[in-house]
């Protein structure tokens, strides 16, 4: 007994709600509300639902807890059958497809053995003949192949049938058999004095072939009609016997089928004979019966009906051809020549004999003609127009006539001619006479030469029992219905062609090929069965083309419907490198399109996603590609739409240029120098920016002006300031020249190069360049001593001066010259004093003349104008420039004291 939920789900058209879940399920929602109106139905699609009154009485029970175990277990039972469903349909289609490879092996069997005999005798030879018999074996696997013409029904294994003799079509027996009554009982008339003792023929379905009243099929035989009511096996072909045929080949050539009992015709006869050719020249050969005619290639030679010529043809079947050649042949009258062919010799022109005949009187006028012309054709007796006299006359005049009535019979069969022996025709009869019209419902009084026809429409039914005659004035032998009968025939497809006729139509004489997909597997049914008829399996591959950007397909069957999704590798170019995309192809796939419009209300539904056909990129490349971090530190495997030079977080650590250092940025991209060292810095290195530590030269106090560098330090360029020997001059020397010189040069250095400042004891100053320690002694300057008079010099060494006190003395000359200067002197200062005098005398006298001739004017204050110097004018602008001057010099001293 099932619960009361279970069998609420029974019933008709419980199962319409499979596949939707609601909230009707939920017990408490506005769904379980409605539950009194509607069964709630699951999702399981197995007709399962909750009633009314399990959710009402859930409803009721104030024990959440239940609720809750119900609904729990319901969601159990629920997803169980789900999966028994999809457990059963996988199952089923795997069966069917197994099913389907297990009749088609056992189908191949069968027919294998239904060859067996044939084979062993033709081998393995195939002729159109026998790929027949094969198509019709197959038909009788296929389902829905073999179909009755008349009831347009399959016909089954356990089936009574009757197959035709002459087109080999199957029919049901029972259907066959009202086929050939009801075809007798429609060419009889029950009006007929011979009704049902005449043997009317009846006709084949399909090829209308006509059989004996007698051959009407009474009995289910087997195809070689051996076995009555043949069993079923099914390891033999449907409807036979299993034993060997035995018919007579046709056409008939002694030998019999070796077939197992089979529908269609019998193929081929496969015995071997023994036969010449055609020319019967060659020795005769081995050949199978049902091709034993062979020609041998050689040239026939028999004669031809010529009588002249011999046959040129190869050897060949049946008579020969006629003569091919031309020659002149004479006409029959033996007047023209002209080229006939050879084998029609006799030929008549157009031309008229025209020969005297025996008469003397008369030509022949016959064409063309072999043999003697005749008599002349008005010799003899020759009667009157009128036939009723004779006479004997020459050929040369003609018969008269003889005066008596004509007395021959009228064109209407009823009346004579009333007219004298006359040479021409005998006119129109034209006696009035009561005419009855041709149906015998009316009369009237005409001429006899006229025929009488009332405008009366027949409304008999012609023999097709459906339409009148209605033919005016029908005699009442109606002719035949010459209409189309355009009934639908049992196909549904198409309209009976034929006249209008009584009882049913025959068949559809149409067939029709049911094709697999590709059109490489066909089976042809009778036309109306093609919408019931299951497509063939074909086992040619799916010849699709690609949608994808693939050339072809992966390989599989043939097919209705869309083709599977290609799962053949993507291999396109990836663009951003040249590798391959190695995923599966994805140029065709299934997304989800959300639907962008947004419900207007909540009383609206939001539509379903649609999911369309789409083409994605390829995905990133992921070929593992051995690459270097920027400073060559490792090589690291990284996917290759990744593979970049990366940082791998190190130290740079190249040997920077000064040599002692390394390069502490992360590692970085690194432009290796020319000659390809992988440890040397490159520009994008940092700059040691450390102070050099080579110790310093010894002397040297000042530290190395370079940064960091490898090689020795370059020579100190600080300059040295110092006061040379004589403390006059402040000196600026290099450190490493004062350094690295020597005891001689370090005093050359420390010198000035100027005159030495000191004075000597002497007085003079000294004249040794800057030197240490004191001057030397002794004064080697020449002194210029004079003669008081200041005529006579001397030049003596200053030593000798100071050691021995040389003096000059005045010669006689140096008095002498006193005197004249004494008195030149005296002279001069005369001659000055008179000159200033009369200077003094002249511009008092002009002065004195100024005075008296100019008018007393008012005295004008002299104003002194005393004008600025520039030092008073740009005094201050020039102090301020001189001071910072001033300044700046000083802290450059005390920056080089430091």
């Amino acid at each position: 007994m099932e619960p009361a939920w279970r069998q609420a789900g029974r019933g008709r058209g419980r199962g319409r709600g499979r596949g939707k879940t609601s909230a009707d399920q939920v017990p408490g929602t506005k769904g379980a509300s409605q539950a009194g109106r509607s069964d709630v139905r699951p999702a399981n699609g197995r007709g399962c639902s909750l009633s009314t009154a399990a959710i009402t009485r859930s409803r009721s029970q104030p024990d959440a807890s239940n609720e809750l175990s119900s609904l729990k277990r319901f969601e159990e039972i629920r997803k169980a059958n789900q999966a028994a469903v999809h457990r059963f349909a996988d199952e089923d289609t795997s069966s069917e497809e197994e099913g389907g490879d297990d009749f088609e092996n056992q189908r191949g069997k069968i027919v294998a053995s239904t060859f067996t005999s044939y084979s062993d005798h033709i081998g393995e030879e195939s002729s159109r003949e026998l790929e027949r018999t094969k198509q019709y074996l197959n038909d009788a696997f296929q389902s829905g192949a073999q179909t009755c013409l008349i009831c347009i029904a399959s016909v089954k294994r356990n089936q009574a049938v009757w197959s035709c003799f002459r087109c080999y079509c199957i029919f049901h027996m029972p259907c066959i058999q009202k086929w050939a009554k009801d075809s007798i009982f429609l060419v009889s008339s029950v009006l007929d004095d011979d009704f049902g003792k005449k043997d009317h023929p009846w006709p084949c379905p399909k090829c209308r072939h006509q059989y004996e009243q007698s051959q009407t099929p009474t009995r289910y035989y087997c195809y070689c009609r051996k076995v009555e009511d043949p069993p079923q096996d099914p390891w033999l072909v449907p409807h036979s016997c299993g034993q060997v045929c035995d018919k007579e080949f046709k056409p008939l050539c002694g030998h019999k089928c070796l077939l197992l009992c089979h529908p269609g015709p019998c193929p081929p006869c496969p015995k071997m004979v023994s036969i010449t050719c055609y020319c019967e020249k060659a020795k005769a050969l081995s050949r199978r019966c049902s091709a034993k005619g062979w020609s041998c290639q050689r040239p026939c030679g028999r004669l031809l009906s010529c009588g002249q010529h011999k046959c040129e043809h190869l050897c060949h079947a049946g008579n020969c051809p006629e003569c091919p050649r031309v020659s002149w042949q004479r006409c029959l009258c033996g007047r023209k020549t002209a080229e006939q062919l050879c084998a029609s010799p006799q030929w008549q022109c157009e031309e008229v004999c025209r020969k005297t005949l025996p008469c003397g009187h008369h030509t022949c006028e016959l064409v063309c003609h072999r043999g003697a012309c005749g008599n002349c054709p008005r010799s003899g007796f020759r009667v009157c127009p009128c036939g009723k006299s004779k006479s004997a006359l020459p050929c040369t005049e003609d018969v008269p006539t003889c005066g008596d009535t004509c007395d021959r019979q009228l064109d209407c069969g009823l009346h004579r001619c009333s007219m004298r022996c006359h040479r021409a025709p005998c006119e129109i009869c034209r006696q009035e006479v009561e005419k009855q019209c041709r149906c015998g419902k009316h009369v009237k009084t005409l001429s006899c030469h006229k025929e009488y026809l009332c405008e009366t429409k027949c409304a008999k039914l012609r023999d097709c029992q459906r339409h009148q005659c209605k033919k005016k004035c029908c005699s009442g032998n109606c002719p035949p219905c010459d209409q189309s009968c355009g009934r639908s025939l049992g196909c549904r497809n198409h309209k009976c062609p034929s006249a209008c006729h009584r009882g049913t139509c025959y068949p559809c004489p149409e067939t029709v090929e049911v094709k697999c997909n590709c059109s490489a597997t066909v089976i042809i049914v009778p036309c109306g069965r093609e919408r019931t008829t299951k497509p063939p399996r074909c086992k040619e591959q799916c010849k699709k083309p690609s949608t994808c950007h693939h050339p072809s397909r992966e390989k599989h069957r043939c097919h209705f419907g869309p083709c599977p999704p290609c799962k053949q590798s993507c291999q396109n170019a990836q663009t951003t490198c040249a590798h391959l995309c190695p995923e599966p192809c994805h140029d065709e796939v299934l997304v989800k399109q959300e639907n962008p419009c947004q419900p207007t209300g909540p009383w609206e539904r939001r539509s379903e996603p649609a999911f369309i056909l789409t083409t994605i990129p390829c995905p990133s490349c992921m070929v593992p590609i051995p690459t270097a971090c920027l400073g060559k530190h490792e090589i690291s495997p990284l996917p290759c739409h990744a593979a970049r030079p990366f940082s791998c977080k190190r130290l740079c650590g190249r040997h920077l240029s000064c040599g002692n250092h390394t390069c502490a940025i992360e590692c970085h991209a690194v432009t290796t120098a020319d000659g390809g060292d992988e440890q040397k810095a490159g520009k994008e290195c940092q700059m040691c920016e450390e102070a050099c530590s080579h110790p310093r030269p010894p002397g040297c106090i000042h530290p190395c002006t370079q940064p960091c560098h490898e090689d020795t330090c370059a020579p100190c360029s600080q300059m040295i300031r110092t006061k040379c020997y004589c403390k006059m001059a402040t000196l600026y020397v290099e450190c490493t020249k004062m350094t690295t010189a020597d005891a001689k040069t370090k005093i050359c250095l420390n010198s000035c190069k100027n005159q030495c400042p000191k004075q000597l004891l002497c007085g003079h100053r000294c004249k040794a360049t800057c030197h240490p320690g004191n001057c030397p002694e002794g004064c080697n300057q020449k002194v210029k001593m004079k003669c008081p008079c200041k005529r006579l010099k001397k030049e003596i060494l200053c030593m000798v001066v100071t050691e021995e006190q040389v003096l000059v003395e005045c010669d006689d000359v140096c008095q002498e010259m006193k005197q004249k200067a004494s008195e030149m002197k005296e002279a001069e200062e005369k001659a000055a004093f008179e000159k200033e005098k009369l200077k003094q005398q002249v511009e008092l006298e002009a002065f004195e003349k100024r005075l008296k001739g100019r008018r007393k004017k008012n005295k004008r204050r002299d104003a002194v104008e005393t004008k600025e110097t520039a030092w008073q004018k740009y005094r201050k602008y020039l102090m301020i420039p001189i001071c910072g001057i001033v300044l700046a010099m000083l802290a450059f001293y005390l920056l080089q004291l430091n």
